[in-house]
C-alpha cells in the first residue's frame, strides 16, 4: 500500500504556471516594439493585466512552500533542519542573483558595472526566506498563532505604508543596500513591499498545515479565497476612499489612487482558489517537474534573454523591435527552449556538479603544481640575487 503524500501538488502547478508566465512576460515586454504597446487594445490590455499577476503569485507561493516545509518538521528552532537549509537557500539565491548580473568583460577590464548592484526577484526571494526564518526563530517558542499574526501584520504594514516609503530615496545608505529598498537606481524589485507577498504566503501555509486534513477544508478554502479575492479586487479601492473621507487621513487616499498591492493580493487568492479547485488535474509529471525546477528555468531564461556574463542576449539585439506576429510565437519558442534546457540540466545536475567539482579540483592541483615548480626554479636564483646584497664583514 502506497504511503499517503503530504505534498501539495497544486502548489507545484502554481509555481509552474508562474514561471512560464514570467518567461513569456519578460520576453514580450523586452522585445515587443513600443508601437504595439497600445493600452486600448483588448489583447494587449489582457496580457498586461495578467503579466502583473505573475510576480505577486511567485513571491506568495515561494513564501508558502518554504514555510509549509519549515513548520511540518517536528523539531523546532535551530534544531529544525529546514532552518539551516533555508539559510543556505536564501544565501544561494542572493549569490545567483548577483552572479547573473556579472559581466565577465567588465571584470577582465577591472570594472564592476552599476547593473551588478541592481536588485531582482532572486535577491528579494532570498532575503524573504531569510526574513521568514528570522521571524520563525523569534516566535517559535510562543503560541503557533503568533508566527502567523506577525507575518500577516508585517505584510499589512508594508502594503498600507507603501505610498509613504516609496518616496524615500534611502540616500543615506550605500547604493548597493539602497537598491533593496528603492527603485530609484534601477532595481526591478525591492524587498519592500514584495516581502509582504512572501509573508502572506507563509501565513497561508500555516492554515494549510493546521487544517488541510479536515473533511471540508478544500471546499471551504476555495470559497473563502474566492470571496476574499473578489472583495480585494473590486471593493478594496472604494473602501480606502471611504476611509479617507471618514477619517481625513491622506494615506488612505494615496492607497486608493494606486491600490495595486491589495488588488494583486486579490488576484493571488483567486489563482490559489482556481488551482485548488482543479487540484485533481494537477499531477501531470512534466507540469510538476517544471514547478519543482523554477530556479533552473529562471537562470536559463535570464542567460538567454539578458545575456548574463557576456551581455550577448536577445535583449541586446532585439530590444523593443518585434511585431506581435514575431513576439508571440517567439515567446512560445523561448518558453520551450528555456524549459527544456533547464529540465535537461535537472536530469544531469549531479553529474554536472561532479564534473565541475573534478574540473575545479584538477585546476587547483595544476595551479598548485605550477606554483611549486615556479618556486623550486626561482629559489636558487632568488638566493643568488639576495647574496649580492649581503653586508660585507669588517
Amino acid at each position: 500500500m502506497s504511503k499517503p503524500t503530504t505534498r501539495l501538488y497544486f502548489i507545484d502547478a502554481i509555481r509552474a504556471w508562474a514561471i512560464l508566465m514570467m518567461l513569456q512576460g519578460h520576453f514580450i515586454d523586452g522585445l515587443l516594439d513600443n508601437a504595439f504597446r497600445d493600452g486600448t487594445n483588448t489583447a494587449y490590455g489582457i496580457w498586461k493585466y495578467f503579466r502583473g499577476i505573475t510576480a505577486p503569485v511567485f513571491f506568495t507561493v515561494s513564501g508558502f512552500i518554504f514555510t509549509y516545509l519549515l513548520v511540518r518538521d517536528k523539531k523546532t528552532g535551530f534544531k529544525n533542519p529546514r532552518v539551516k537549509k533555508g539559510i543556505r537557500r536564501g544565501l544561494e539565491l542572493l549569490f545567483i542573483g548577483y552572479l547573473l548580473r556579472t559581466n565577465l568583460w567588465g571584470l577582465l577590464s577591472g570594472q564592476i558595472y552599476d547593473s551588478f548592484y541592481l536588485v531582482d526577484v532572486l535577491h528579494c526571494i532570498g532575503l524573504s526566506l531569510l526574513g521568514i526564518i528570522g521571524i520563525y526563530l523569534i516566535t517559535y517558542k510562543r503560541k503557533k498563532q503568533v508566527f502567523a499574526l506577525v507575518l500577516t501584520g508585517i505584510a499589512l504594514l508594508l502594503f498600507l505604508f507603501e505610498p509613504v516609503y516609496k518616496q524615500w530615496g534611502f540616500t543615506f545608505l550605500p547604493q548597493a543596500l539602497a537598491n533593496y529598498l528603492t527603485k530609484a537606481n534601477g532595481s526591478v524589485f525591492t524587498l519592500i513591499p514584495w516581502f509582504g507577498y512572501a509573508a502572506i504566503g507563509a501565513s497561508l501555509s500555516l492554515l494549510f498545515t493546521k487544517y488541510r486534513d479536515l473533511r471540508y477544508f478544500y471546499p471551504l478554502a476555495i470559497t473563502l479565497f474566492s470571496l476574499a479575492g473578489y472583495v480585494l479586487i473590486y471593493f478594496s479601492s472604494d473602501a480606502f476612499l471611504a476611509l479617507s473621507r471618514y477619517t481625513g487621513i491622506q494615506l488612505f487616499a494615496d492607497i486608493y489612487f494606486n491600490n495595486y498591492l491589495f488588488i494583486r493580493l486579490g488576484n493571488v487568492l483567486l489563482v490559489f482558489a482556481i488551482f485548488m479547485l482543479l487540484r485533481g488535474f494537477m499531477k501531470n509529471r512534466t507540469l510538476l517537474r517544471i514547478g519543482q525546477s523554477t530556479l533552473s528555468i529562471y537562470v536559463v531564461h535570464f542567460i538567454i534573454l539578458y545575456g548574463s556574463f557576456t551581455g550577448l542576449g536577445l535583449y541586446r539585439y532585439l530590444h523593443h523591435s518585434l511585431t506581435p506576429h514575431f513576439a508571440v510565437p517567439g515567446a512560445l519558442l523561448f518558453i520551450i527552449v528555456s524549459t527544456y534546457t533547464a529540465l535537461r540540466y535537472e536530469d544531469h545536475k549531479e553529474a554536472i556538479k561532479r564534473t565541475i567539482a573534478m574540473g575545479t579540483k584538477a585546476a587547483l592541483a595544476s595551479l598548485e603544481a605550477f606554483a611549486v615548480n615556479t618556486y623550486q626554479v626561482s629559489k636558487p636564483r632568488l638566493i643568488r640575487f639576495l647574496r649580492r646584497f649581503r653586508p660585507a664583514k669588517n
